[in-house]
């Protein structure tokens, strides 16, 4: 007697339509169109995780930018300031400082600013 895939092929159905439950019509009934939906699902989802990291890392540097700004300088310069005065700290870290603790961050700007030559 032949093999035949009834359970694993029973398995990889329920396992698909539990994945398109929700989506709107023969996405979520209709097997190729579910796999094509899926498919699309998981290709937009890979994309926008990386989105997602370059809109976090622009939202930080305008955060940086308007805290700066209203210390007197620009972002540029306060970025070039912290690197020549050797303090370590990244774009998150500072637009947290700048919107929980704003003293700390006139220290920062204060450290960045006294090296900066003319």
């Amino acid at each position: 007697m032949r093999t035949r895939k009834g359970a694993a092929r029973h398995r990889a159905k329920k396992r698909l339509s539990r994945a398109v439950k929700g989506y709107w019509g023969a996405k979520s009934r209709l097997r190729r169109a579910a796999h094509e939906a899926l498919r699309r699902a998981w290709r937009y989802s890979w994309v926008h995780r990386r989105t997602k990291k370059r809109d976090m890392r622009s939202l930080w540097i305008t955060r940086i930018s308007a805290a700066t700004r209203s210390r007197g300088t620009s972002y540029s310069r306060f970025m070039a300031g912290l690197k020549s005065a050797n303090v370590v700290l990244n774009r998150k870290v500072l637009s947290e400082i700048a919107i929980s603790d704003p003293s700390d961050f006139d220290h920062i700007v204060q450290a960045a600013g006294s090296t900066e030559s003319p």
